[in-house]
C-alpha cells in the first residue's frame, strides 16, 4: 500500500468524522463535553501520533499518522438530527476504506462500547441494560486485543481516544440518568452497532490484507448478536 493513496483516505475520514462532532452548531444544542480519552483505560491503545503528515514509511502497509482521524481534541456532541446526515456520509467512506483506516475507526468503535458499558454499569437501574453494559465491556476489551494482533504486524498504531463521531455519541449519555439514560444509550448501541456491521461487512469481502479480512469475518457473529440483543432491550426500555 502506498503512502500516497493512504494519506487522501485519512484525511477525507477524519473531515467526515470531525463534522459529525461540530455539527452541533447548527442544530443549537451540545453538551459542550471536551473530547479526549477520559475515563478509559491507556491500556486499551498504544499511544498515538499527533502529527498530521507522519504517515508510514516508505514501503509499510501501516501508519503511524492517527491524528487526521482520531480527533483528540474538543468536539461538542451533536443532536440526532444534526448527527444523522453526517453518519451516513460517514457511513457511506466505507466502501472505499482503506485497511489502516478500518483498523483505526474499529479501535476506536471499541473504545465507545467500552466506556458506555461502564456507564450503563455505573447508571442504570435497569438489569438488562447493566448486563448488556458489562458484556459490552468485557467483549470489546477482548476485541480490542485482537485488533492488536493485526494491526501490529501492520506497523499501523491504534488510537486510545475516540474519533469525534464515536466522543459525540458518548458526550450525550454523559448527563443522562435514570430511564432517559436507559433509552439513549440502547439507541445508541443499536446505531454504534450498525455502524460496525456495515463497516466490518466490506472488510470481510474486500479487505486488502488476509488478516485484517479474517478478523473482520470472525467479528461479524459477535457484533450482529450485540445489535440483535441491542434491539430486543431497547424496545423493553422504551
Amino acid at each position: 500500500m502506498k503512502t500516497t493513496n493512504l494519506i487522501p483516505q485519512l484525511f477525507m475520514v477524519g473531515a467526515l468524522a470531525f463534522s459529525t462532532a461540530c455539527s452541533s452548531t447548527n442544530t443549537g444544542t451540545s453538551t459542550g463535553t471536551t473530547s479526549g480519552s477520559g475515563s478509559m483505560d491507556s491500556s486499551m491503545g498504544t499511544d498515538m501520533s499527533t502529527t498530521p503528515g507522519s504517515a508510514a514509511s516508505a514501503g509499510s502497509v501501516g501508519t503511524s499518522g492517527t491524528a487526521a482521524i482520531s480527533g483528540s481534541g474538543g468536539a461538542n456532541s451533536t443532536t440526532a438530527t444534526g448527527g444523522a446526515t453526517d453518519m451516513n456520509a460517514f457511513m457511506a467512506s466505507f466502501a472505499t476504506m482503506q485497511d489502516p483506516v478500518f483498523l483505526m475507526t474499529a479501535a476506536s468503535s471499541n473504545l465507545l462500547e467500552i466506556q458506555m458499558g461502564q456507564l450503563a454499569t455505573q447508571k442504570s437501574t435497569n438489569a438488562d441494560v447493566k448486563r448488556f453494559g458489562q458484556m459490552m465491556v468485557d467483549h470489546h476489551t477482548k476485541a480490542t486485543q485482537e485488533l492488536k494482533t493485526v494491526a501490529t504486524p501492520l506497523g499501523v498504531t491504534l488510537p486510545q481516544t475516540m474519533m469525534p463521531v464515536h466522543q459525540a455519541m458518548a458526550d450525550k449519555l454523559m448527563n443522562k440518568s435514570g430511564k432517559a439514560f436507559d433509552e439513549d444509550y440502547m439507541d445508541a448501541m443499536e446505531t454504534a452497532h450498525k455502524m460496525d456491521i456495515a463497516m466490518f461487512e466490506v472488510k470481510s469481502n474486500a479487505a486488502e490484507t488476509p488478516t485484517v479480512k479474517a478478523f473482520a469475518t470472525k467479528t461479524l457473529p459477535m457484533l450482529r448478536s450485540h445489535e440483535k440483543m441491542a434491539n430486543e432491550i431497547e424496545k423493553k426500555v422504551d
